[in-house]
């Protein structure tokens, strides 16, 4: 018994070398995914910048509900009725203009979705061509189908919210092109067909092409879900051709935009008007008049409104924010200052 053991060791022994000598290669099955595969790591590129999100000063709304927020019922008051309205517009093809050096032409899809083109680039900020966001109804059609869209050059994302991040969409149009979204946001595109996925914190830039992107600050939040608040948010600063287009994102009003007014000489500035009647009663959306405030804070040429009239995200009704909008530009004296688009229609400027 004695012998017979221990020629049984020697066995068990020599296999338990002969296995640890192997490399992990040598095994059929794979290791345990990590969160980005080698590729997708390479594929997003978060810039270099002392101005890191762990140092800069945090710009994240209060998200504590009003304390009377449930006082209104915005399930029956809002979000069912309007699943029986009928979508208002209509899909026409475009008709883009020849653009002329130093000339932008911006198209409005909808909701904070636009188009950017100049002689050089063409540009496509927070697209969503969905007809839904889960359950809230599209109410207002893009204008035109996405398929009529040109060869898009640059895709920007200004934080993840469903009605600006939008999968299903940015997977029509991403064709191997970059990608530019605020630090934390990467690993909810990079998979989705884009070239590469750069991720920016406030103040940094990146030069593609003929365009300097730069990510501005906003007063919002970034979370998609409950858990992920480590994802950032912001605006986009697009200097292009000696001009300066500023996309703001989301935002409510904050002392912030007389800073970026001081960084950039701004000509045209799509800014946010509507959704401030929040279900929840927080203050995460700018309303028409803080609007103007930020315009004129802002030092900017042209106003260009935008998130309003397409899904109903707060109590207002569909046109007020516009309607209260141009009131107040009008009080302040810059109506002439005004552009509002249609969805679908290219505009010149």
């Amino acid at each position: 018994m004695n012998v017979r053991s221990e020629v049984v060791n020697r066995r068990c022994e020599t296999i338990v070398r002969k296995f640890a000598s192997r490399s992990v290669a040598h095994y059929r099955w794979r290791r345990v995914a990590s969160p980005f595969s080698k590729k997708s790591r390479r594929n997003v590129v978060r810039q270099e910048s002392d101005n890191g999100a762990e140092t800069r000063k945090s710009t994240q709304v209060n998200l504590r509900p009003r304390s009377d927020w449930h006082k209104r019922n915005y399930l029956a008051e809002i979000l069912i009725p309007s699943l029986f309205v009928k979508r208002s517009g209509e899909y026409e093809p475009p008709v883009f203009p020849t653009i002329e050096p130093g000339q932008v032409c911006v198209t409005w899809i909808g909701h904070a979705s636009f188009l950017v083109q100049t002689h050089e680039i063409n540009m496509l900020i927070d697209p969503i061509w969905s007809k839904w966001l889960k359950v809230v109804k599209r109410l207002k059609k893009p204008g035109f189908e996405i398929h009529h869209l040109p060869e898009i050059d640059v895709v920007l994302v200004t934080h993840a919210h469903f009605d600006h991040l939008d999968r299903r969409t940015l997977r029509k149009v991403a064709a191997d092109q970059p990608i530019v979204v605020p630090i934390g946001v990467g690993n909810l595109v990079h998979y989705l067909g884009f070239e590469i996925v750069h991720e920016l914190d406030y103040w940094q830039s990146i030069k593609l092409g003929p365009v300097e992107v730069s990510l501005t600050p906003c007063y919002h939040w970034g979370a998609r879900f409950l858990a992920d608040l480590h994802r950032g948010f912001g605006g986009f600063a697009m200097k292009v051709g000696g001009r300066t287009i500023l996309h703001c994102g989301d935002t409510a009003f904050f002392p912030g935009f007389r800073e970026i007014g001081e960084h950039y000489d701004i000509d045209i500035a799509l800014l946010p008007i509507g959704a401030y009647d929040a279900p929840t009663g927080r203050e995460v959306h700018m309303n028409p008049e803080e609007a103007v405030r930020a315009f004129i804070e802002l030092k900017a040429k042209t106003l260009v409104p935008m998130h309003y009239g397409t899904f109903r995200l707060g109590y207002e009704p569909l046109d007020e924010p516009l309607e209260r909008l141009i009131a107040a530009a009008r009080a302040h004296g810059i109506e002439d200052r005004v552009m509002a688009l249609t969805e679908g229609k290219p505009a010149l400027l």
